[in-house]
């Protein structure tokens, strides 16, 4: 059977792994940094390593296109910014995830990038802004799960289409085929699936923006790490059972929290393992998070535990709803789950 005609299920499970008699069935975790002279590969920073490819190879083949590892999900920004020029115009959106509008920020500030910050349900300002070098587009958005119109935006667009891929996955959308140039990933939460590893991807529909990014990774010293790569290869391989499982709990909790009075609003776009809910105010908030037991507090998201933050007390998240509180469900027993937030909500 061609590849081509595989369910993203499973190349989730298939792609990426080594063929032919003798091999094994996983790569395994190649901690080299130099390679014997003569052949193509020479030097890990510069040519990879045949961990990292894999990876690269499972990942391209679900969303459609070039794949690129990097060691961290900002690191995958840092990239696409170091291929434009100095002065080059980027929009973002208001709401989004607090490093990638810090890293802009600071670009500005330097004088090397003009950052324009444009609400992300403004389809109409997206529009306008068609001619900006850099779209750095983030659906949904983090942490207020925002849906952007990604069809409409790179319809319009004359500069590069960047889509931040991480809450919906490549199992949720593949924005390549909505007409972006490049998705990206911390894969960090989800692909990893288990908060133990740090490493980005890069996925670009065009083979040359591909080799720039994997040449911007090189000049930054932007590489994963061997045991990152292998773990986060490893995660993709559940992935889609995983997502199943908690957008299942996650829809059931999004629905009860609607009717809990104690709730004042329920961000949730209908699929996806990440759920919104506002309290009435931060005190609040904080007093609802502290009584939890089972759903622990951390600032990350996308792993097998179920997570809770509230985000506006974070610098960069001050504009958020202060009594926002985001909800990264994970795999324990929905019912668990609820009698948790139930008996802290109160």
């Amino acid at each position: 059977m061609d590849t081509n005609d595989w369910s993203p299920r499973t190349l989730a499970v298939a792609a990426g792994r080594p063929e032919g008699p003798g091999e094994p069935l996983n790569v395994p975790i190649v901690a080299a940094s130099t390679f014997d002279a003569g052949a193509d590969r020479a030097y890990s920073r510069e040519d990879g390593t045949p961990t990292w490819e894999a990876l690269e190879a499972a990942i391209g083949a679900l969303e459609g296109g070039h794949a690129t590892a990097f060691a961290s999900g900002i690191a995958t920004l840092s990239a696409v910014a170091d291929t434009l020029p100095v002065g080059a115009r980027v929009c973002v959106p208001t709401f989004s995830y607090a490093g990638s509008r810090g890293l802009l920020a600071h670009a500005q500030r330097t004088g090397r990038l003009v950052v324009t910050e444009i609400a992300p349900d403004d389809t109409a300002a997206w529009v306008a802004a068609a001619d900006a070098d850099l779209l750095w587009l983030e659906s949904p958005t983090n942490p207020t799960l925002d849906v952007i119109d990604i069809e409409t935006i790179t319809a319009a667009a004359n500069g590069l289409v960047a889509v931040d891929n991480t809450f919906a996955t490549p199992l949720g959308q593949r924005p390549l085929e909505l007409g972006a140039d490049i998705v990206v990933h911390s894969a960090t939460k989800l692909i990893g699936g288990h908060s133990d590893l740090l490493l980005g991807l890069t996925i670009a529909a065009d083979e040359g923006v591909a080799k720039d990014l994997r040449d911007a990774r090189t000049r930054l010293g932007a590489t994963p790490g061997a045991l990152e790569a292998w773990l986060a290869l490893r995660g993709l391989r559940t992935l889609p059972v995983r997502l199943a499982e908690q957008t299942r709990t996650a829809a059931l909790l999004a629905a009860r929290l609607v009717d809990h009075p104690a709730v004042t609003r329920v961000r949730y776009p209908g699929s996806g393992t990440m759920i919104a809910f506002e309290l009435p105010d931060a005190q609040i908030a904080d007093k609802v998070i502290g009584s939890l037991r089972l759903i622990r507090a951390a600032t990350s998201l996308g792993g097998v535990e179920s997570l809770v933050e509230r985000r506006a007390w974070l610098a960069g998240d001050a504009h958020v709803p202060a009594g926002l509180v985001r909800f990264s469900v994970g795999l324990e027993d929905p019912e668990d789950l609820w009698t948790d937030l139930a008996s802290a909500l109160g």
